[in-house]
């Protein structure tokens, strides 16, 4: 097999959708499956809906045209205010979309009515992140302008918290969102059906809070995908942090001084910090066929007994230390949201959705 791969469990995806989707729902919150860490890849993407999700959600229109040509039925959400320039696309493509500029929404009505299609429509709005947001004070007549729009359907709000800036989606949070849903409906006379609330950071809220609220939707993808909740990269109970498994493969392996010499400049992504681990002695150097152009390298979880020393766009440097490798092993690694989407959106990253090994050398 080609190298470097990713290798997908799709048993595990499928484990933690329906797990958080039984955990989710005695709370009336269902769970969109957010597919852009992978590009929208069909399998795992099917993976998520056996799991129970209600529908799928990306931030790209080319990953969800994807998925319709794959055949998948399921309703699909534009998760990124739509471009203008692809307000058609988005109608052919999209159930759903999230929007907050007016502009994009006549362009998506234009697009709506000219097909002879409804297309679904959720507005974002600010709640302190500082990403994509209708401040709350113009909600009310972005909402009104919205329903006037012919071949639109105003389903509901949303928002999104933990991205940007970091803001945790708490309980004032989640309940000024449903306060503001709630004067969305008398302004607009008719009722919402989705109040999204945001992502997998709203575990660690709606999986203790006594009172969801309005808020009945969260858009979850590094929680099925990886196990853990963002706001603190914990695991959550009962999900498994093993569906990804990055492999690569060892083309040098030399017993190399610890420290450089010469002259000391930039390196070839800037100033290369100090090792702290350095000293005057030599390490059992190994490098894999892996590199930034692959994955992020500080995103890497490493195998008992390798220390990562450096990484350039092809070369991922390690000390293996005692560890026993030769050219041509393979080093598998365990990966954190950062590394899973760069290794994703590589071309040189082989995506296998046969179950891998955990991670460890060999």
């Amino acid at each position: 097999m080609s190298a470097p791969r990713l290798v997908a469990d799709l048993a595990a995806l499928t484990h933690n959708a329906r797990h958080l989707v039984a955990l989710l729902a005695p709370r009336g919150v269902a769970v969109t499956g957010v597919t852009k860490a992978f590009l929208g890849a069909p399998a795992l993407a099917e993976a998520m809906l056996a799991g129970g999700v209600s529908g799928l959600g990306d931030s790209r229109c080319e990953n969800l045209v994807r998925l319709r040509e794959a055949g998948t039925t399921a309703p699909l959400t534009l998760i990124r205010s739509p471009m203008l320039s692809q307000a058609a696309q988005v109608v052919k493509s999209a159930t759903t979309s999230l929007n907050t500029e007016p502009v994009v929404l006549r362009a998506l009505s234009e697009a709506a009515s000219a097909s002879g299609t409804v297309h679904d429509v959720l507005l974002m709005v600010e709640l302190g992140d500082l990403r994509e947001g209708i401040p709350a004070h113009r909600l009310l007549d972005v909402a009104r302008h919205t329903s006037a729009l012919p071949g639109l359907r105003l389903v509901g709000v949303g928002t999104n918290l933990a991205c940007r800036s970091g803001v945790v989606p708490d309980q004032l949070k989640m309940d000024d969102l449903s306060s503001l849903a709630e004067q969305v409906e008398k302004a607009v006379g008719h009722r919402l059906t989705t109040i999204s609330g945001g992502n997998s950071a709203n575990l660690d809220w709606a999986l203790v809070t006594s009172d969801t609220g309005r808020v009945n939707d969260l858009r979850l993808g590094e929680a099925i995908l990886l196990g853990i909740e963002p706001l603190r990269r914990t695991p959550v109970a009962g999900l498994r942090n093993d569906a990804f498994v990055l492999r690569a493969e060892v083309i040098e392996v030399q017993t190399k001084p610890s420290l450089p010499w010469g002259v000391i400049a930039q390196g070839a992504f800037g100033v290369v910090a100090a090792d702290p681990w350095a000293h005057a002695g030599s390490v059992n150097q190994v490098i894999l066929a892996l590199g930034r152009q692959d994955v992020d390298p500080d995103g890497l979880l490493l195998p008992e007994g390798l220390r990562l020393l450096g990484a350039s766009s092809d070369h991922l440097v390690l000390d293996a230390g005692d560890v026993a490798l030769r050219v041509g092993d393979e080093v598998a690694f365990g990966l954190d949201y950062a590394a899973l989407l760069r290794a994703m959106t590589s071309p040189y990253v082989e995506l296998t959705t046969t179950p891998g090994p955990r991670p460890g050398s060999g």
